[in-house]
């Protein structure tokens, strides 16, 4: 198909429970490559499903021209599942295989249509990304989150789509497979939409589109221009509000001493009235008038104000709810020690014999950044620093203010709130305070009394940051381990301005570059083929 889109046409999906979670919206969506953003919670997922045809809206339409390819965030296929199961050309290969013992149903060739070279392709794909030990049979379970998500992508390239709609697809990439995404993605012709928060990948959009709380809103442009076209739109709405509340604020001050003016007036003519000796029956008829006077002036002064008001809420609702997240620096004791990490000679388990040993020294403000392919043991490095992992040989020092976050946040109790667990870690701090601590990172009230393991991905990582990072003593070594997976733009933006804040020693694993380069690395880690080699920035 020359032309493939996908549209919306007034499309609002309610959920189960009846509350609205998208409402009204119209956009189309056509060759460009373009990527979708959004807060989380919003439901960028959902809107995914319901332009690849796995849901249907509430109301509205939802428009398809062409066959789509949807690929969700979670590619973890069942035990039973296989490699071409996951990249979803399991159908094709068995009819092909059928075909080949004799079958002659006009279903298998139908299926098949003109893909009779697919074996050969997807073979030549597994090998081409690094993949030459897996096969069409590999069994799922034997595949890593990273191997997973490359053999889905490898589907979704080979699977001749009008329309590729790609959920969170370098969430488990490691840099080199990031990098053959982006390859490839510039290679595909046809209809592609991309739902990120890897800003390296969405620089390469030929135009970003924004769910919001008002709905989708389209800028015609990569991921810098749509960054530049925010920050004005903010600072506008910034201005906005900031003009529409100073009048109210004058509005409110002109009006009281309009009523002190009058109520001066009126006491005025009562004092003079009596002086004056006039009679009662005129008295009353001037008190009257002023009472009248009094009346129309009020209601003038609060339907003006009423007009104020709504100019100032008019002006809020422009500002975006990104503009709330804010993060509370914690403050790491000056007296922290010059040597907060020391490896002496460790031997790593698990390890190729390469990267098996290691020596290595980290300061109380030095900030390294550990890189490599997936299965390097980046991870396991960080557990044998955590004390997670004994290293088979060798000397291990650690001050004991470190605070690990793995992947699964095993800090998080599930089954218990997170203000619960951050009152249990910080005793000196008012409740207060901590809760406050929490809602500037975007854990309101509900959410830090709610259980931990009912928490969305992004929101568990914020409230294992909390929970670390404010406990009374703060760490004096933070080991983070892929701690933007399942961040917003707006939280990584958080996540990065408070790591910039900390002044304790950071040792975090990343594939994302442009957060590593963002959040102040002093020195490189790096798995190699030939060992471990770290470099001063």
């Amino acid at each position: 198909m020359t032309h493939p889109y996908l549209a919306l046409d007034s499309a609002s999906f309610t959920l189960p429970d009846g509350s609205t979670l998208l409402s009204g919206l119209s956009e189309q969506f056509d060759t460009r490559h373009t990527g979708l953003v959004g807060r989380n919670g919003l439901g960028k997922s959902v809107l995914a499903r319901l332009l690849a045809g796995e849901l249907a809206p509430t109301s509205g339409r939802c428009i398809r021209s062409g066959r789509v390819h949807y690929l969700s965030q979670q590619v973890d296929g069942p035990q039973a599942s296989t490699a071409a199961a996951l990249a979803g050309v399991d159908d094709v290969l068995a009819a092909l295989a059928r075909i080949d013992g004799g079958s002659v149903d006009p279903a298998d060739f139908e299926l098949v249509g003109e893909r009779w070279d697919l074996p050969a392709r997807f073979r030549h794909a597994l090998d081409a990304a690094g993949l030459a030990q897996l096969d069409a049979a590999t069994p799922a379970s034997r595949l890593s989150g990273g191997e997973a998500m490359r053999v889905a992508l490898l589907g979704a390239m080979l699977s001749d789509a009008d329309f590729l709609i790609l959920d969170e697809p370098t969430n488990h990439l490691d840099a080199p497979s990031r990098a053959a995404l982006a390859t490839e993605l510039r290679g595909w012709k046809r209809g592609l939409l991309v739902i990120s928060h890897d800003r390296a990948l969405l620089a390469q959009m030929e135009r970003i589109v924004e769910l919001s709380a008002q709905g989708l809103r389209s800028y015609g442009g990569n991921y810098a221009f749509y960054q530049q076209a925010r920050e004005a739109e903010e600072a506008s709405s910034l201005r906005e509000f900031e003009h529409a509340r100073q009048s109210l604020q004058r509005e409110e001050r002109a009006m009281r001493e309009q009523r002190e003016r009058q109520q001066r007036r009126q006491a005025q003519g009562t004092r003079e009235g009596k002086t004056a000796n006039q009679a009662k029956i005129l008295l009353g008829r001037q008190k009257e008038r002023s009472e009248n006077s009094t009346g129309r002036l009020r209601q003038q002064h609060e339907e003006a104000r009423a007009g104020r008001l709504e100019q100032v809420r008019a002006a809020a609702a422009k500002l975006r709810d990104d503009s709330a997240v804010r993060v509370h620096v914690a403050q790491v004791s000056a007296a922290a020690p010059r040597r907060v990490l020391e490896l002496i000679d460790v031997e790593l388990p698990f390890a190729a014999p390469a990267l098996r040993r290691l020596s290595l020294s980290v300061g109380g403000q030095q900030r390294i950044g550990i890189t490599g392919p997936n299965g390097s043991g980046k991870s396991t490095l960080l557990k044998v620093m955590a004390g997670e992992l004994a290293p088979v040989s060798g000397q291990l020092r650690r001050d004991p203010a470190c605070a690990w976050l793995d992947q699964r946040l095993g800090l998080l109790d599930p089954a218990r709130g997170t203000i619960d667990q951050l009152l249990d870690l910080n005793r000196s701090t008012p409740q207060d305070r901590l809760r406050t601590y929490l809602a500037q990172v975007g854990l309101d009230a509900c959410k830090v009394a709610q259980p931990s393991g009912q928490l969305s991905g992004g929101e568990r990582l914020k409230a294992a940051l909390a929970c670390a990072l404010y406990a009374d003593p703060p760490p004096r070594l933070l080991l983070l381990d892929e701690p933007g997976n399942h961040l917003d733009l707006a939280s990584l933006a958080a996540l990065e301005a408070m790591l910039n804040g900390y002044a304790g020693a950071l040792v975090v694993v990343s594939h994302d570059e442009v957060f590593l380069e963002r959040i102040g690395l002093t020195h490189r880690l790096e798995a190699t083929a030939a060992g471990w080699r770290q470099r001063l920035l």
